[in-house]
């Protein structure tokens, strides 16, 4: 396993980092098998653990804090604030006054005293960036949280963020966490560049790109769109949809290119993410120890360029075939409001 500085943290990481989505009532809800799973990732060399309060609604928190007893010194711990947590107003978004209350929740959870790494999961243009970044710099005086990052920001949000933290003499973003794949190249146009500017570490996920870069999806073959990952967006999935067409004609290219260099599809895609220079870890999110175990055999994959060329010809460079699932919209494109005068002053005189 290889291991790599986290932006300018001075903390060693990782090259693969687990993710734990998938463990809980969304995933798998066996929490000692979820545990089982994170001891083996944390034998064979993964020193990052990655969650977020909103993960099984913090059912995935609590798995996490059970598997770290004793073993807590040992591993580089993040998690994510933003998404609504229970019911009422004000259980959401990046104010101080949620931060400081979602952070309490997580370390209770989480059965820690600190946190690593707490990262803004998505932008919140209800809240000024100052006072993110100023309630994240109290906790990291406070010797809750070690450092602190973002997660699917775009390129312009990470660097009003660096800018406002120079003015104002705050703490900065010291990661981001996009969604990159083969499949969803778009990161690679400004995201990534913006992170290699600013020295931030990157840890990127999705790299199996919903399951599509796994090989179960072929051109041709008949997809049950009632269960699995399918179940949840059928469109996604249909191989009538002209998006999913495109994927799949991709994903018979890359398996031939992959039998060529004798590794898997998975171990293909994963290798491609880790060898970019701006990534600092891939997360892996496996729900078995099966899917983990075949994650960490593509630990050994490395591509040379003549590789990294063919898979260019096949997805050029900063290009998306799909809209990256989950990400944040801007709300000037998700609101038709934003995007239009008052009736009254749309006519222009003559």
């Amino acid at each position: 396993m290889h291991y790599r500085p986290l932006g300018g943290t001075g903390i060693e990481v990782s090259a693969y980092c687990l993710g734990t989505m998938m463990f809980g009532s969304v995933g798998n809800p066996d929490h000692d098998d979820s545990v089982r799973i994170i001891h083996t990732a944390l034998d064979q060399g993964i020193n990052f653990v990655d969650t977020a309060d909103m993960y099984s609604d913090g059912e995935s928190e609590q798995i996490v804090g059970k598997a770290l007893l004793g073993r807590r010194d040992d591993v580089v711990l993040a998690t994510k604030v933003h998404f609504q947590m229970g019911e009422g107003r004000n259980r959401s978004g990046n104010s101080r006054r949620w931060i400081l209350k979602a952070v309490e929740d997580s370390l209770r959870r989480l059965q820690t005293d600190w946190i690593d790494l707490y990262q803004v999961h998505r932008p919140d243009h209800t809240t000024d960036i100052e006072e993110t970044l100023s309630a994240l710099t109290d906790l990291v005086h406070q010797g809750k949280i070690r450092a602190f990052g973002c997660s699917s920001f775009p390129a312009e949000e990470i660097v009003e963020a660096q800018h406002v933290s120079e003015r104002r003499g705050l703490g900065r973003f010291r990661t981001e966490q996009p969604p990159y794949s083969i499949l969803t190249r778009g990161i690679e146009g400004s995201v990534l560049p913006v992170c290699q500017r600013y020295g931030m570490g990157v840890l990127t996920w999705s790299p199996l790109a919903w399951g599509f870069l796994t090989g179960k999806y072929r051109k041709g073959q008949a997809v049950d769109l009632t269960s699995g990952r399918a179940a949840l967006d059928p469109t996604r999935f249909d191989p009538s949809n002209p998006v999913t067409a495109a994927k799949l004609e991709v994903v018979e290219r890359l398996v031939e290119l992959a039998d060529e260099l004798g590794c898997t599809l998975p171990e293909l895609a994963v290798a491609f993410v880790v060898a970019h220079p701006a990534v600092t870890s891939v997360i892996l999110g496996p729900r078995t120890m099966e899917q983990l175990e075949a994650s960490l055999k593509g630990a050994t994959v490395a591509l040379d360029d003549a590789a990294l060329d063919r898979i260019d010809e096949i997805v050029p460079p900063g290009t998306n075939l799909y809209s990256a699932d989950g990400t944040w919209s801007p709300p000037a494109l998700a609101t038709a409001a934003l995007r239009r005068r008052p009736p009254a002053d749309r006519a222009v005189a003559g």
